[in-house]
């Protein structure tokens, strides 16, 4: 298939410290890889079609996309381009699945790749939004255990990875957001503060809507699987 036979990992130094300027449809794609690796370690790396799922999800998601085939490949390229993602077409899969290599590529531990998701998926966010949604990617235990991961994002050098951004008329605390696509881009997104629910709830009603994306994507999964399998008997 000309892909790579396997999930090569390769540790980035400083000297490869580079601003990424990712497209929105990279950050989506790169924020789905991480969250599936994760929460569906079983499925992952993922097919294309798992990805695009993954992308066009209408839960835990901000804003909700529709993209389709082509554009997730075309985000792919970019990420592979920026050294951010692999391409995996072993000898026990016939069907080419995609992963990603961030953690490698910054050098960032479990609970700065947690936070950096979270931001990827959901757009700007405050330290509790993070700490509230995040369980599933990493368990925080203080608001004071995102803050020292958020801290290592926002003081990066020479780039870094996230910034606060100007509060907002009617919110008490600032939002953050990953600089993955620039600071521009960062100061454009959308922040509208939105009314909550208790946490309670949130976290219920979260992981409802987490469960049936699994099962989702899990069914996906299947049918690729049977689909492949029937082939062998055609």
């Amino acid at each position: 298939m000309g892909e790579t036979t396997g999930p090569e990992v390769v540790v980035y130094g400083s000297g490869d410290d580079e601003e990424l300027l990712l497209s929105a449809e990279a950050v989506r794609v790169l924020g789905v890889l991480i969250e599936k690796q994760i929460t569906t370690p079983d499925y992952y790396p993922l097919t294309l079609n798992a990805l695009v799922n993954g992308c066009n999800q209408t839960t835990s998601r901000d804003p909700i996309v529709q993209y389709d085939e082509t554009t997730v490949s075309r985000a792919l390229h970019h990420l592979r381009e920026k050294k951010l993602a692999f391409a995996y077409s072993g000898a026990d899969s016939r069907v080419v699945k995609y992963g990603h290599k961030l953690p490698e590529r910054l050098e960032l531990g479990i609970a700065e790749t947690a936070v950096l998701c979270i931001l990827m998926l959901r757009g700007p966010q405050t330290a509790g939004e993070i700490r509230n949604r995040s369980g599933r990617l990493h368990e925080f235990a203080t608001i004071a255990e995102v803050e020292s991961a958020l801290e290592v994002l926002i003081s990066r050098t020479p780039h870094p990875l996230a910034a606060r951004l100007p509060r907002q008329l009617g919110l008490k605390e600032t939002r953050i957001a990953h600089l993955l696509s620039g600071a521009a881009a960062a100061q454009t997104a959308s922040i509208s503060p939105e009314t909550v629910p208790a946490v309670g709830a949130v976290n219920r009603v979260e992981q409802l809507e987490a469960d049936i994306a699994q099962l989702r994507t899990e069914l996906a999964e299947l049918r690729q699987q049977f689909a492949t399998f029937k082939k062998q008997f055609e």
